[in-house]
């Protein structure tokens, strides 16, 4: 069986980033810039005041008290167009343009007022204060780089360098296919023998979650043609997902139904678990993508796979999985060739360590569990048993937002 390592490295190199579209800066929160934006402004544009306070010559006030004559006042986006001279200094607020011949800004606090006449109680240092022109950006500098995913903080960015319009990688379609006679959605009739289906609905959530437009295409039952002509559904798409039907039971068919129509398999099981029956291939032009089907082996391998493929497809410089150490909560045996992912809830120790301690029961089917998980446990092949204190790495849940 392949390693999660080697499985991983097939299904990146086999994607590549898609095409790049024009949005509003306004909509772009969320999306993933697809080339480097450069400042069209300088900012600030000139030298402006950090404070409320007196614009002032440093040499004026290199001792002090010293009285000055106040000349003027100058607002935020308003100009003072006389230039100082000796002796005398300028009202000045927060963000304002410092007048010709000003370098430092006496703050409010630390002068006495009366009328023109303006006492420095102080000695303030030239440039005290003072924030020059291009202190944040320059026309040409580059303030976000490609492959980076715009978030609030970028967006305002985006917006102060000037840019109405950003370049970003056109979202990932993402065909999402249930099988198995078994399943049926939610509200529908349950049969004796049938269960309610959640991974078409999670699958949806995650690929939304992470970037990408979600293509419900149903549940395919357990027939051969019924799956084929399901699966022609995705032509077009970006990637196909399907979920179940891609184990060893003559009711898995995944593999020799949508492989008499083409299915060109690169990998076929993984030494993991949960998600042993995961698949990847080529359909013509449309990667494919097969998790299991059991809810928590298709939201791990979700995790796992899925996100570093829409990342890929994105254009994301960053497909790591950035896992934390943290310490194990209970005693754990030895693992053995498969490495595991357990669930696991996070608390932290005395010193503010995090605390990782596996559930009791981590079997596959139970939807719950993962529910209440703070974190996934890695346990990597042939892992030697540990004791409670002994260091482990996980996988938060918490750093994946909605996604799991």
């Amino acid at each position: 069986m392949l390693s999660v390592e080697a499985a991983r490295a097939r299904i990146l190199a086999a994607l590549s980033p898609l095409a790049a579209e024009t949005i509003p800066v306004a909509d772009s929160l969320g999306r993933v810039l697809a080339e480097d934006l450069t400042a069209r402004v300088t900012q600030p544009p000139a030298a402006v005041s950090a404070m409320d306070g007196y614009a002032v010559r440093g040499s004026d006030v290199a001792t002090a008290p010293v009285t000055l004559r106040q000349i003027g006042a100058v607002p935020a986006g308003g100009d003072f167009a006389a230039p100082i001279s000796a002796g005398e200094c300028v009202r000045i607020f927060t963000g304002a343009p410092l007048p010709a011949g000003a370098d430092t800004i006496v703050i409010q606090e630390n002068v006495t007022a009366v009328g023109d006449a303006i006492t420095i109680n102080e000695v303030t240092p030239s440039a005290r204060y003072v924030r020059p022109a291009g202190l944040d950006f320059r026309v040409g500098d580059i303030g976000i780089v490609a492959g980076d995913l715009i978030t609030v903080r970028k967006l305002g960015l985006a917006a102060a360098m000037n840019r109405p319009w950003l370049r970003v990688t056109r979202r990932p379609r993402v065909a999402i296919l249930a099988t198995g006679d078994e399943i049926v959605m939610p509200g529908d009739p349950v049969g004796p023998s049938q269960i309610v289906s959640s991974n078409g609905l999670a699958l949806a959530a995650f690929v939304r979650a992470w970037g990408g437009e979600p293509i419900q295409l149903g549940i395919a039952p357990d027939r051969t043609e019924a799956l084929q002509a399901m699966a022609s559904g995705a032509r077009g798409a970006d990637l196909l997902v399907t979920t179940g039907g891609a184990s060893v039971g003559e009711h898995d068919l995944v593999r020799s139904a949508l492989g008499a129509t083409g299915l060109d398999l690169d990998f076929w099981q993984i030494a993991m678990r949960p998600g042993k029956p995961l698949l990847f291939g080529r359909i013509d032009a449309t990667p494919l993508l097969g998790l299991p089907g059991n809810p928590v082996s298709s939201l791990v391998c979700s995790l796992i796979f899925l996100r570093p493929a829409l990342l890929r497809m994105l254009g994301m410089r960053d497909l790591s999985e950035h896992r934390l150490p943290a310490i194990a909560g209970c005693d754990l045996p030895a693992n053995d060739t498969r490495q595991d992912y357990l669930r696991a809830s996070l608390s932290r120790g005395a010193n503010r360590e995090l605390i990782a301690t596996p559930f009791a029961k981590q079997d596959s089917s139970m939807l719950s569990l993962l529910a209440r998980a703070d974190a996934l446990v890695i346990r990597p092949p042939d892992a030697p048993a540990l004791r409670a204190g002994d260091g482990v790495e996980i996988l938060s849940l918490a750093d994946s937002l909605i996604a799991v």
